[in-house]
């Protein structure tokens, strides 16, 4: 099976990159990783559709040994190996596919192209990282994008093609193709003044079968009606959860607003992550996942000083507090604490920085204390499984950082209760 380089692109561009980019850019995090996910298939398939040109070869293993993954969010903005690949696989289309994905994801224009950059800069390192480290020479960098062209349609979300960026017509012809296959007639239900509900299909060029044919073909249009009438009620696609929301640790706030209702949370998908060969049990995209690329990716070791790895938060998203309490977590917990435990044993010289928030309602001193206490108890429990002299600081932040309103609902405010750690030197 060929490689996804989109899945290997993901890695970079995880939960805790997408809430940095929301507080950088002023954008909420939906609307950030609803930017990316229109993006990053749409920067494959340039790529892919433009696998031959030296200057897309050259940008790729340009960017292996450049430590563009490192800052992707500060060091993409005028970087001249991205301008050069955007320049190449989007020429005077760029501005349309900054707009579109705008128009799309609620973003501002300046977002959008900042975004763009970013995206394509993970794509670059990604990509030139995964060659160097399998001494893939241009040949072999030309079959392995060529290899996405025929997923890359398939991967944009739901309200884009394509067409819609305006590239459409820059690409292959795969995604016209794809469309005559996929697209069929969907009933028609017209009601007439009786009120009867009558359903058809667009009329057939020949009628020699005549009322057999309706034999077989009319329950076959019910059921296809419905079909299409429990899609049109019940079958709206989400946002992808992938690239869309994390999941916050349940309240970790003291107000009594917070006790009132448990957190809905979204569901992942679990899957094996690869820690050096050893696998752990993890969310897609989540924690481990992110912090392990940004590991192997030498972003820590090249980083000079804390400065460089103050600002991006890896938040938990499977450890969650019995409500009110700093000791006692929720069942499953401590599988995610053991994760983060095996990861720093994984890199000896990594140090890390526990941080405990809450939501703005309730008591603000109170909230601090409970976030310190929660911070400290993470720190302990790293200790006991041998990490602990990894662990320089654990701060409770209380409501400090929160950003959603008081006003706003329970659920709405789960994204400023959380457990995060982040890098320090």
């Amino acid at each position: 099976m060929a490689l996804n380089i989109i899945d290997l692109i993901k890695g970079q561009l995880g939960p805790a990159l997408i809430s940095q980019a929301a507080s950088q850019y002023g954008e909420s995090e939906s609307g950030i990783s609803k930017a990316i996910s229109g993006l990053l298939p749409a920067v494959v398939g340039g790529m892919a559709n433009n696998a031959e040109k030296p200057t897309v070869l050259d940008a790729i293993t340009g960017a292996a040994g450049s430590g563009m993954l490192s800052n992707l969010l500060g060091g993409t903005s005028n970087n001249s190996l991205i301008t050069t690949v955007l320049t190449a696989i989007f020429g005077d289309k760029t501005a349309g596919v900054v707009n579109a994905i705008s128009t799309y994801s609620g973003v501002s224009n300046s977002t959008s192209s900042s975004l763009l950059n970013m995206v394509t800069g993970a794509t670059l390192g990604s990509v030139g990282k995964y060659a160097a480290d399998n001494n893939i020479g241009a040949s072999g960098i030309t079959g392995l994008l060529n290899d996405q062209k025929g997923i890359v349609s398939s991967l944009l979300p739901a309200g884009l093609s394509l067409a819609s960026l305006g590239i459409g017509n820059i690409f292959d012809e795969h995604e016209a193709e794809t469309v005559k296959v996929t697209s069929y007639d969907q009933p028609k239900v017209e009601v007439n003044r009786g009120g009867n509900t009558n359903s058809h299909t667009a009329p057939s060029d020949s009628n020699n079968e005549g009322g057999s044919v309706w034999k077989w073909l009319l329950p076959l249009v019910l059921l296809a009606l419905a079909a299409w009438f429990l899609w049109k009620q019940y079958g709206k696609k989400p946002e992808p959860v992938t690239e869309t929301t994390e999941i916050a640790p349940i309240d970790s706030s003291m107000s009594t607003a917070n006790d009132s209702a448990a957190v809905m949370m979204p569901q992942k998908e679990v899957t094996d992550i690869d820690l050096n060969g050893k696998m752990l049990k993890g969310y897609a995209n989540g924690m481990e996942a992110s912090m392990i690329s940004f590991l192997k990716s030498d972003g820590y070791k090249n980083a000079a000083d804390d400065a460089a790895l103050k600002d991006t938060w890896y938040n938990f998203d499977n450890v969650n507090f019995k409500i009110n309490s700093a000791t006692e977590l929720e069942p499953g917990s401590e599988g995610q604490i053991k994760n983060l435990a095996e990861i720093l044993k994984a890199y000896p010289d990594t140090k890390i920085k526990v941080g405990g928030y809450t939501d703005i309602t309730g008591d603000a001193v109170q909230n601090k204390e409970l976030s310190q206490k929660r911070a400290d108890f993470i720190k302990a429990e790293l200790a006991k499984l041998g990490v602990g002299s990894q662990v320089i600081e654990a701060k409770g932040y209380g409501s400090e950082f929160a950003k959603v309103p008081a006003t706003a609902s329970n659920d709405e405010r789960a994204v400023d209760r959380k457990m995060a750690v982040r890098f320090t030197k």
